[in-house]
């Protein structure tokens, strides 16, 4: 199973009974699952299971939804003139209560509450939702073409930065063995100068001393969990789905252990590429918030 972007849009269309039924998708970044719907007032009734019909296809981010109804090429009906004269008579009968000039022109009509409803929607909106519903999944369908094609990039360029973090990884196990006998070394040097060349240091002694540091800097396990962390992440990008929740766990794992790393191994070299390891990270973390 693929990848998907939490980003997208789609669009889809249905034709019926000289009804035309557009719906618009755009999806953005959510941690969980959030979808609001624009339609006419008529339609209300519909929301939740448009919701529902959205969250069969999309597991979390911030849906927006618009549902727009026009009248097909067939359609026959017209303006709701009944509707919009009784308005109107209205409006000159409390105008002529009130003492106010009758000043109402064409353009007024545009902004009347009834003047662009044209009657296409049946009075039972139940018997719309098939063409609604039609239109909605030729949105949903269209919405995942474009983030699956997004998606595949976004696997593409993690798989590609996931790699070089493990490379980096590899580079601070090889330095790590390295650090105490490098210790021990700079210790026996400086115990040296400090007490002079003459003077003999006590073998016992600095061997404990530099057993107590190997054992405080060693990060064996640290770096162990670091690739076993990897070989998680490898497993999950594979498979693919719903994964940007375990992905963005996987990246807290991934921080915790190499920070833990940088302040046991007390090496210049190692902090250096715990500096670029953790950069590199989080780049990678940006990345695995589009995912779904």
């Amino acid at each position: 199973m693929a990848l998907k972007s939490m980003t997208g849009f789609g669009r889809g269309e249905a034709n019926g009974g000289g009804v035309k039924v557009t719906v618009e998708l755009s999806t953005v970044n959510r941690k969980q699952f959030d979808c609001a719907f624009s339609m006419p007032r008529e339609l209300l009734c519909m929301d939740a299971r448009l919701q529902s019909l959205a969250h069969s296809r999309i597991s979390r981010g911030y849906v927006k939804g618009l549902v727009a109804v026009t009248a097909g090429e067939a359609a026959s009906g017209g303006l709701r003139l009944a509707a919009v004269r009784g308005q109107i008579e209205a409006l000159r009968s409390l105008a002529r209560e009130l003492g106010l000039a009758d000043d109402l022109a064409a353009s007024a009509l545009l902004r009347l509450p009834e003047a662009l409803r044209t009657g296409l929607l049946p009075e039972d909106p139940l018997e719309f939702w098939p063409l609604l519903e039609c239109a909605a999944v030729a949105a949903l369908d269209s919405l995942e073409t474009m983030r699956l094609r997004e998606g595949a990039a976004l696997e593409q360029d993690l798989r590609q930065r996931f790699q070089e973090l493990r490379k980096t990884g590899e580079a601070i196990a090889a330095l790590a063995p390295a650090v105490p006998s490098a210790y021990k070394a700079a210790l026996e040097k400086r115990l040296a100068e400090l007490m002079g060349a003459a003077a003999a240091v006590d073998p016992a002694l600095l061997a404990r001393e530099a057993a107590v540091f190997a054992d405080r800097c060693d990060v064996s396990e640290e770096l162990t969990r670091l690739r076993s962390h990897f070989d998680q992440t490898e497993k999950v990008l594979s498979q693919g789905g719903a994964c940007g929740r375990t992905l963005d766990f996987l990246c807290q794992e991934l921080f915790r252990e190499i920070n833990t790393t940088g302040s046991k191994a007390n090496n210049a070299e190692i902090a250096r590429l715990v500096i670029g390891f953790k950069a590199g990270l989080e780049a990678a973390r940006e990345q695995v918030q589009n995912i779904e």
